[in-house]
């Protein structure tokens, strides 16, 4: 170290000389301004308050559980998003971590179809039942 001081080096031309990586991690952290935080932190309230008034006015049916399910997955995917830093990730992060749900949709609404052809074969081959 005397040799690196005296050689015009200081301590952090040391530490990146011991640990070539670091350099790289340190411009590779980003911090992001406590304004996104704050605006994404309000758009879950708003979205929670709207989830919590379609109970409060009564909406029934497919209606009510369409407009829960749809802010269910807008305050999932900004949080997923902001909170867990997915929209600075790496396109191949973001595909193994959205795309299995989106596909786990598709299914669902596949057998959701799938449901009244099923019904109505179980009804024509063995009846309506007691």
């Amino acid at each position: 170290m005397a040799e690196a001081t005296a050689n015009g080096l200081g301590q952090h031309a040391l530490d990146a000389a011991h640990a070539p990586g670091a350099a790289a991690v340190a411009e590779a952290h980003q911090e992001h301004p406590i304004k996104l935080y704050l605006v994404v932190w309000a758009w879950l309230f708003i979205l929670s308050t709207c989830s919590y008034l379609v109970d409060y006015f009564g909406i029934h049916g497919y209606l009510r559980w369409s407009l829960i399910l749809i802010f269910m997955m807008l305050k999932a995917g900004l949080i997923v998003a902001v909170f867990m830093h997915m929209a600075w990730e790496r396109l191949a992060m973001m595909y193994a971590i959205i795309l299995p749900p989106i596909l786990v949709l598709v299914f669902v609404t596949m057998m959701v179809l799938e449901a009244d052809y099923t019904l109505l074969t179980r009804i024509a081959f063995f009846g309506p039942g007691p």
